[in-house]
């Protein structure tokens, strides 16, 4: 089968962010599938479109600057950019099936044209649902934004022929705007238990690195710094931390738009290179170091009930992968699962105070401790399996075109 997979912001593990493109990808093509993936390099200038072989995949990739740390205009710029371009560079592949997978929803826009053009069945995937988030966090401010913005879920929504949900959440509100529900299937994001193998010596290897680590509890956050993310209850549940236990040390790996003011915060709190690190944007396989080192990895938002019910964060699910216990300050999808599973605790999340006593009591529960890595590596090899949910969507495939 032919696929032409459009995902603006594809990313491999020698990059940082989420890889579940790539890892779908390519096992795609093991399964003997042609993928053409149709992206962007966000780090150059503007610029036409270059090739290259990814892991078996063809990638077309165009050169479309992108930052989190990018003003709205600027970000909504650039998706309008890539949408009319990757229009084009996708209505001249030859497929059997388009898979378009957002964020933005404007990524649809050459799925859609593509679909048109070629007389071929797209298959758009929801990550997060656009537009209800943005709207709830203010980006889309003005109402004529708004209403742009639902007139393109309702058209995407018809014009799929599939949709794929990554949680059950996700697909009942899908279902709610008017979708068939034989129309939509939940294929959740999964593990890379390859990159996140457990390494006793792990934690010897970043403390070389960072000696200030010391020799306590280490507690690590990785992803964007982003206002959904709301990494001000991280600083102030480290700086309560220290109320509870001294050694405890917090590392943030990742980078964003709030990055600056949230370290201020920490350094006004005196926790700056002394108990709280901030490493800044790294490689996925150099983050998964530092998972695989913690005793706690930190998933958080803030905000709106809409931006964090349905959350399928990559860093839990590579918390899995290593095999590590999970602290959420809101009670989501993946927060639930993690502790119906007694793998995570849910945090306070008006009281930082509160959520550190919560963090040092667990990390404290030496029992409960020795029960997580059992318990979290059967679900990542299991219902979170990416080979199995590679499987799942090929199955999509054949049943959107079945006679190709």
């Amino acid at each position: 089968m032919k696929i032409t997979y459009i995902h603006q912001y594809f990313t491999t593990p020698d990059q940082g962010g989420g890889t579940r493109s790539y890892e779908m990808g390519r096992r795609l093509v093991r399964a003997g599938h042609q993928v053409n993936m149709i992206t962007t390099r966000r780090e150059a200038g503007f610029g036409g479109w270059h090739v290259r072989d990814v892991a078996g995949m063809t990638v077309h990739e165009l050169g479309v600057p992108y930052s989190n740390r990018m003003s709205n205009a600027r970000r909504i710029l650039a998706f309008l950019h890539f949408a009319l371009a990757a229009s084009w560079k996708a209505a001249t592949l030859k497929a059997d099936v388009i898979f378009a997978t957002s964020t933005p929803l404007t990524v649809a826009i050459p799925g859609m044209a593509a679909s048109v053009v070629r007389r071929t069945p797209m298959v758009f995937e929801v990550r997060d649902l656009w537009p209800d988030v943005p709207i709830a966090l203010g980006v889309l401010k003005s109402p004529w934004s708004r209403w742009l913005a639902r007139r393109l879920e309702r058209l995407v929504y018809a014009r799929s022929r599939h949709i794929v949900a990554l949680a059950p959440g996700m697909r009942d509100d899908i279902v709610a705007k008017g979708v068939d529900p034989e129309r939509v299937t939940v294929i959740p994001n999964g593990c890379d238990s390859e990159l996140f193998q457990p390494d006793p010596g792990a934690r010897q290897a970043v403390v070389r690195s960072l000696p200030e680590l010391g020799t306590g509890p280490l507690v690590v956050f990785t992803g964007t710094i982003g206002r959904a993310n709301g990494l001000s209850y991280l600083v102030d549940m480290a700086a309560a931390a220290r109320s509870f236990d001294t050694a405890i040390r917090f590392v943030v790996v990742g980078d964003g738009a709030e990055r600056n003011s949230v370290e201020e915060r920490a350094r006004q709190a005196g926790l700056l290179g002394t108990s709280m690190f901030f490493l800044g944007h790294q490689p996925k396989a150099e983050a998964a170091k530092w998972v695989v080192a913690s005793d706690m990895v930190v998933c958080l938002f803030t905000g709106p009930r809409v931006v964090w019910k349905d959350a399928v964060q990559n860093k839990f699910f590579d918390a899995l992968a290593a095999g590590k216990p999970i602290a959420s300050n809101f009670e989501g999808y993946q927060s639930i699962v993690a502790k119906e599973a007694g793998i995570g605790i849910i945090l306070d999340p008006v009281s930082a105070t509160r959520g550190a006593e919560q963090l040092c009591a667990a990390l404290r529960d030496r029992a409960w401790l020795a029960q997580v890595p059992g318990r979290a590596q059967r679900l990542a090899s299991g219902e979170f399996s990416r080979d199995a949910l590679a499987v799942e969507l090929e199955r999509v495939f054949f049943r959107t075109a079945p006679t190709r």
